[in-house]
């Protein structure tokens, strides 16, 4: 349910209803927009019937929202969020572009490669401490060491800093490194993970589930704003299918109807979503112009020693090329780069 406020509703009288709300045993996310300011009631709404609600001073209106999830929803915000990532801002007309390795696998490779995405455009640096990978011989990450030497980059170059978290036990300690906590596809519904990192006062990066529907993907979602973080992006980043031309099928359907649906902005890896490193720059210009508003793309200088995902990693020199030819897209669209 959301409680629609007057647009002269006083800060007296806005606390005066989430007081009262909260005597119910109800929780409350306060939404403020241009125009408007909307209070979310998270709970059982049944206690509010007997509460006649447009009576508060203030209010304008009360709405139930039919939609299972409810913080995410258009209906809770109309308004499109913009995450700041230290003054990247992500879901405006800029559109953000994350870029770097799969893995970090050493000091000396990962600054070669932030040196020469930032130098092609990317803000914000993507590479993996922690792995999850589907065997269990298969290069897991170099743990905390990988995430110092991100920390390390980041002092050097200044760009931001993206890399995943996969326990609830890490989360701490990722904080201290991450700019974003990203939630990998195979944990998308780690329920347990998904609060841990709402907690949080960095902003999270949930990436879609292999096999999850869209509304599968917004209501785990729904379980970081619940927890209080409403810095939350999501990535579209392939799901599986019959085809098995590519290793996923890039679903930018999903880009302008989640972006109906939901507030949060969206961007797209076309990295994983094709697994092949010469379909990377199709599918980016594709995204842009379906409205993504940003990119995270696997680059690596020599992917045939890649510890992981090589073959759909670029080298630096295509990036740049990418960027280049990606500018002209969004100009298209009406967007910046």
């Amino acid at each position: 349910m959301i409680i629609v406020l007057r647009p002269d509703a006083t800060k007296k009288q806005i606390d005066h209803i989430i007081e009262k709300v909260k005597k119910l045993g109800l929780k409350t996310m306060v939404s403020r927009g241009v125009e408007r300011t909307i209070i979310g009631v998270i709970g059982e709404e049944d206690v509010l019937r007997v509460q006649p609600l447009e009576a508060f001073p203030g209010v304008e209106k009360v709405m139930s929202i039919l939609k299972p999830y409810k913080l995410v929803s258009r209906e809770f915000k109309p308004e499109n969020s913009i995450v700041d990532v230290e003054g990247i801002k992500i879901g405006g007309k800029k559109i953000a572009i994350m870029a770097g390795p799969c893995s970090v696998e050493s000091f000396e490779m990962l600054l070669e490669v932030a040196k020469k995405v930032k130098k092609a455009g990317a803000g914000i640096l993507r590479g993996g401490a922690f792995k999850p990978r589907s065997s269990p011989y298969s290069f897991q990450g170099l743990g905390e060491k990988g995430l110092k030497f991100l920390m390390d980059v980041k002092k050097e170059t200044g760009m931001k800093i993206v890399t995943e978290v996969m326990d609830t036990r890490d989360v701490k300690m990722v904080e201290k490194y991450a700019d974003i906590l990203q939630v990998g596809a195979r944990n998308m519904q780690n329920f347990n993970l998904l609060k841990e990192v709402g907690l949080s006062k960095k902003p999270v990066l949930l990436k879609r589930g292999i096999s999850a529907t869209i509304k599968e993907f917004l209501m785990s979602a729904e379980y970081v704003l619940a927890a209080g973080n409403f810095n939350c992006i999501l990535c579209e980043r392939g799901i599986r299918t019959f085809e098995d031309a590519t290793r996923f099928t890039l679903d930018l359907n999903a880009v302008p109807l989640i972006k109906q649906l939901t507030h949060l902005p969206v961007i797209v890896d076309p990295s994983h979503g094709t697994g092949k490193w010469d379909l990377v720059s199709p599918m980016s210009k594709a995204a842009i112009a379906a409205g993504a508003d940003g990119l995270i793309i696997e680059v690596h200088p020599n992917p045939e020693e890649a510890r992981s995902d090589g073959e759909q990693s670029l080298v630096p020199y295509k990036f740049d090329a990418m960027m280049k030819e990606l500018r002209l897209i969004a100009n298209a669209v009406g967007r910046e780069m």
